[in-house]
């Protein structure tokens, strides 16, 4: 039960950061001479929610693991 909560936070950690990475990538088309400092930064919250997929998928595997022996 536990692991289904943690699992539930990540899975809300990674569409928020998504979200903050598209309001980036929509603020850079209408500022243009700010364009390229704002899709930084919508690539490092893009970055953030991979590593937070990454670690859902990991602790997954790592639960189910013992299951399966």
């Amino acid at each position: 039960m536990n692991g289904q909560i943690n699992g539930h936070a990540i899975l809300e950690n990674v569409r928020r950061y998504r979200g903050i990475a598209s309001l980036y990538r929509q603020t850079a088309a209408f500022r243009p001479g700010q364009s390229w400092s704002l899709l930084e930064q919508a690539r490092d919250w893009e970055a953030r929610a991979l590593s937070e997929l990454e670690a859902y998928f990991a602790a997954r595997i790592d639960y189910a693991a013992p299951l399966a022996a």
